[in-house]
């Protein structure tokens, strides 16, 4: 069972997602605590290639209160658990296809944290318009079904 500690909601609106993938994370044991107490933000984070190791940009750990000097940085870089095979498969993918690499969530699986990633192209502007307009027009039908019955 995972239990899912935060979650990136604006990567739907702003990408569209075409696949996800399940990566670890390198952290330190007050990174652990915090993330244990739910103070991490993935909401402006992003992942990038860089030397054929995948590494996490943007992600906020607030700092442990009882941590004292073995705290890091709340926004440093952090390192990705991947294969080599997922790695290579990323970097074409982001070479050629131009996508974006986009935490989704971060949880616990068997008291490991792990963190999704949507593998996406950006949205334009009219596509977002297009997206609200088409669950406003669900939410409408929903709801003449619901005051018919």
């Amino acid at each position: 069972m995972n239990k899912i500690i935060a979650q990136n909601k604006t990567a739907y609106h702003n990408y569209s997602i075409e696949d996800t993938l399940e990566a670890g994370i390198v952290l330190t044991g007050t990174e652990i605590k915090s993330i244990r107490t739910g103070k991490v933000n993935i909401k402006d984070s992003y992942v990038n290639i860089k030397n054929n190791e995948a590494f996490i940009y943007g992600m906020h750990i607030s700092p442990y209160e009882f941590g004292n000097i073995y705290n890091k940085d709340p926004l440093r870089t952090r390192k990705l658990l991947l294969t080599k095979r997922e790695i290579n498969k990323l970097f074409n993918l982001i070479k050629q296809k131009s996508v974006s690499l986009i935490p989704i969530k971060l949880y616990f699986k068997n008291n490991i944290v792990k963190l999704e990633l949507g593998i996406g192209k950006g949205k334009k502007l009219y596509d977002k318009r297009q997206d609200i307009a088409k669950k406003d027009a669900e939410m409408k039908i929903k709801k003449a079904l619901k005051n018919n019955f």
